[in-house]
């Protein structure tokens, strides 16, 4: 007979310690294999590598000002670092208690979906929808103000197309699908930025008519660069020219020099006696 406390000894037995990941073809990381078969099924279970988590952390860091709550965020997951490299792209983790934002270690970030629909990390996604959104009213200036449902409803599309075509959506496409998600048409307040400038720059540049851009060509204080590169080419070609009339006139003297050296030793050398017939 079991003792009364069995099914909390089996459950605590039970516990995600560790996981195994690999590194997928679309250079993002999936977890094959967890300490916790029971309560975690791994079929298209995602999970962050320590990069994507950089990037993560920058994109929420604008919605501060729009009443970010990290503690929501920080909850959403679950971390792990590496405890060791299996080769073949599988890497096992070891889970931590470290915070993904202020810890100095790289860290996995496994999404707490036990439960899907109202578990930390639905919380999460919700709480960074209605603050993304709360921030683009706040940036454009819309005809009408943008609604969670529509972002949720424009988002949702996409990622029913990927499930019909058989593709899993990555835990960190779907965060960054919210986090940069821009109603169509629109650009984001930093594009917006550059463009402005650039309009600017090109607003303090006055407009031309034909007849003043004759002038401008026939201006010869505006060829003064053009005139003096070309008579620096000049001068630099006649010294070249200059070099090797040098240069001839040097070997035409050394051959002869070589004459003159060769007619004097043949005048140095006793000339042989030529002998008489008998």
């Amino acid at each position: 007979m079991l003792p009364k406390d069995s099914h909390v000894m089996a459950k605590s037995s039970t516990t995600l310690d560790w996981c195994i990941v690999r590194l997928g073809e679309d250079h993002n990381w999936w977890v094959a294999e967890v300490s916790d078969p029971v309560r975690w099924d791994v079929d298209g279970l995602s999970i962050i590598d320590p990069r994507q988590v950089a990037h993560l952390i920058e994109l929420v860091e604008p919605l501060r000002d729009y009443g970010l709550d990290q503690d929501v965020v920080e909850g959403a997951f679950i971390p792990f670092r590496i405890e060791k490299d299996l080769g073949d792209g599988r890497v096992r983790l070891k889970r931590v208690k470290d915070s993904i934002f202020e810890s100095d270690e790289k860290l996995f970030a496994l999404p707490d979906i036990l439960d899907e629909e109202n578990g930390p990390y639905a919380d999460m996604l919700d709480h960074i929808t209605r603050l993304r959104v709360k921030m683009l009213n706040d940036v454009f200036d819309f005809e009408s103000k943008l609604t969670v449902d529509e972002v949720e409803d424009e988002i949702r599309e996409e990622q029913n197309t990927n499930f019909i075509e058989g593709k899993a959506v990555h835990t960190f496409e779907e965060i960054t699908a919210i986090l940069d998600f821009v109603p169509t048409g629109w650009d984001t307040d930093e594009e917006t930025a550059e463009k402005g400038e650039v309009e600017e720059d090109d607003a303090d540049i006055p407009e031309l008519d034909a007849e003043e851009e004759e002038k401008l060509k026939n201006d010869e204080s505006l060829k003064w660069d053009e005139d003096e590169d070309e008579d620096g080419e000049e001068e630099a070609e006649g010294k070249d020219k200059d070099k090797d009339e040098d240069s001839d006139e040097d070997e035409d003297e050394e051959d002869e020099e070589e004459d003159g050296d060769e007619e004097e030793e043949d005048d140095d050398k006793p000339k042989k006696k030529s002998r008489g017939k008998r």
